[in-house]
């Protein structure tokens, strides 16, 4: 245990707790209070635990709670995340599935409405908002998160856009099994889910920036102080109104960077014109900090 604990330090590892306490909070709310009162399939593991729990009685005639097939479903896959994405991570994502896996069952259901088109939007906000805040604390759900963190390394296509490829999937199971009615719900509940996602985990946002400045070696020192990202500089570049020199540099930062972005600009030259566009793609290398 000694040997696990050094691999972060003590606060940073009782800030991510907590984030794995919020999420699990958010995620046994939206399950508990909207999907199974509105038979909502959710997105990912979730989603397939909660179609096995229907199905353990026929099956092997015994009922199997969602936290428990949550939990089981979850355990072959922490490997693809020790090996594919980080040992801290894949430690912290296995507490955050034990803890959600334990507050879905000790947390009792209570059916607020049983129209499963409020329950769709509203379980989706949740659960949207608890996986994209987690893997916005650097943490993760379990599941498909691993799956889906492994593709977007490779492709740069974001998080919630992968989510709903693969969660085309439970959407069909669920309209086979168990009516395409429920199939149609769960399809609005996994979009929502992915499109809240994708609003608040914005690091895979990325935005490109051009700074004009008179003051380039101060701009690039606290740029480059506060974020790991390369700049290109084009010097002798002319004004048309005044026609005098200035220098252009170029950058690339995500959403989640922006606000240090700013801070550091405005400590080194705030009189620069900065221009920064939103959600460019990128080809070629961009340094994305490991989980």
């Amino acid at each position: 245990m000694d040997k696990l604990f050094k691999l972060f330090p003590h606060a940073d590892y009782a800030q991510k707790f907590s984030y794995s306490v919020v999420y699990a909070i958010l995620a046994s709310i939206g399950v508990n209070f909207f999907y199974q009162p509105g038979q909502i399939y959710s997105s990912g593991i979730t989603g397939v635990a909660q179609i096995l729990t229907t199905l353990s009685e026929d099956l092997i005639g015994v009922h199997v709670p969602v936290s428990a097939t949550l939990l089981l479903l979850n355990l072959p896959l922490f490997l693809l995340g020790w090996f594919k994405i980080g040992h801290k991570f894949t430690i912290f994502t296995g507490i955050t599935v034990v803890l959600t896996s334990l507050f879905m069952q000790i947390m009792p259901e209570e059916t607020l409405t049983t129209d499963p088109i409020i329950c769709a939007i509203f379980g989706g906000a949740i659960m949207g908002a608890g996986v994209g805040y987690t893997l916005k604390s650097g943490l993760s759900s379990g599941g498909l998160d691993f799956v889906s963190i492994a593709i977007r390394k490779k492709t740069g296509k974001t998080i919630g856009s992968i989510s709903i490829t693969f969660n085309l999937l439970i959407m069909i199971a669920a309209g086979l099994l168990f009516g395409w009615k429920y199939a149609l719900y769960s399809a609005i509940a996994i979009f929502v889910s992915g499109k809240v996602t994708d609003a608040v985990y914005t690091k895979q946002k990325k935005m490109q920036v051009i700074i004009i400045t008179r003051h380039p070696e101060k701009v690039i020192h606290n740029i480059q102080k506060k974020l790991r990202r390369g700049i290109t500089i084009i010097n002798e570049a002319e004004g048309a109104y005044k026609h005098d020199k200035q220098t252009v540099l170029l950058t690339v930062v995500t959403r989640f960077e922006l606000p240090m972005l700013r801070e550091a600009m405005k400590s080194a030259d705030p009189h620069a014109f900065v221009s920064i566009a939103d959600n460019v793609q990128i080809l070629g290398r961009f340094y994305e900090e490991d989980f």
